[in-house]
């Protein structure tokens, strides 16, 4: 059984999730209007939050490493 860590579970309002990013804020809410990026988030009334470790997800599946 696969118990997530409180780290893993950590919420971020859009505003940090996109500091977390190092994006703008009015960027990443573009993303999640028009889908270009698909990061899942949560809409509770106006608020939109962020999971830490799904942000996670999405920075390790833009990696890129060099090649010689």
């Amino acid at each position: 059984m696969y118990l997530a860590t409180p780290i893993q579970l950590e919420r971020l309002t859009r505003a940090e999730a996109a500091a977390y990013l190092g994006i703008n804020s009015q960027t990443l809410a573009n993303w999640a209007h028009t889908g270009k990026v698909a990061i899942p988030h949560h809409k509770v009334g106006r608020k939109v939050i962020y999971m830490k470790a799904d942000l996670d997800c999405y920075l390790a599946s833009t990696r890129r490493t060099q090649t010689a």
